[in-house]
């Protein structure tokens, strides 16, 4: 059995699709969107895509804590995984860290932790992207 992808081998395996990435892998415009928080940091938002942005309320955050709020998704089943990440040169550098803290049919936890020195009023910016189980 070979599982070598670089030399266009394929891998063989019963239980995995083979994939042979000749350039990006990741998902079409289509399956991208963009949600804004309404009134807070702990606001729920509803995006229905499989990748986006999420923007944050500008609201304080204080060092220290953590804020969570629900990410409903109706593409969303309990065996997927979500990647999370604060968007590049859209807060301050190195002041946050995002996580998913639970993960559910339609539903997912996305929590902030500010790690900075001080308190921060900032519209951070979210990219998540999903990884459908089956």
């Amino acid at each position: 059995m070979s599982n070598s992808i670089a030399t266009g081998v394929a891998y063989n395996d019963p239980e995995f699709s083979t994939v042979y990435a000749t350039a990006e892998i990741g998902y079409s415009t289509a399956a991208q969107g963009t949600v804004t928080q309404a009134t807070s940091k702990s606001t729920g938002v509803t995006l229905n895509k499989s990748s986006g942005q999420i923007t944050m309320s500008n609201a304080a955050l204080l060092n220290g804590a953590i804020v969570s709020f629900t990410l409903t998704n109706s593409l969303l089943s309990a065996k997927d995984v979500i990647i999370v990440n604060v968007a590049g040169g859209l807060a301050t550098n190195g002041t946050y860290t995002s996580f998913v803290s639970n993960v559910g049919t339609g539903t997912a936890v996305i929590s902030l932790y500010n790690i900075s020195a001080g308190s921060l009023s900032e519209a951070v910016v979210l990219n998540f992207a999903v990884i459908h189980g089956q």
